[in-house]
């Protein structure tokens, strides 16, 4: 569910605002989300969960992916863990960190 909407950038580099402690291109971040290597997918994918606003995310990502690499992004999530489970309605199970087993 990508939305028309233009996510902020400062104003020197171009990057979004949630990457504010790495200078990474809209471009170079969308790369790192469909990385073949889904460590990095789920680092990023963690970062934008964790650092951008809500309404932001959706221009990145649906519901489906962010649950079906879940047990991969937790570990990035840090406080907004409980947030995004209870929002994507994830098993209180599988909110957990560390997790007992990662698929």
């Amino acid at each position: 569910m990508v939305t028309s909407q233009r996510v902020e950038h400062a104003p020197a580099t171009g990057r979004p605002y949630f990457l504010w402690w790495t200078d990474l291109s809209e471009a170079a971040f969308s790369q790192r989300l469909s990385d073949p290597d889904i460590t990095v997918r789920a680092y990023w994918l963690g970062a934008l969960l964790r650092e951008a606003n809500t309404r932001d995310v959706w221009r990145y990502t649906t519901p489906a992916t962010i649950r079906a690499h879940w047990p991969h992004v937790v570990r990035h999530l840090g406080r907004t863990r409980a947030m995004w489970a209870w929002l994507l309605r994830i098993d209180p199970e599988d909110q957990a960190w560390p997790p007992s087993t990662v698929a």
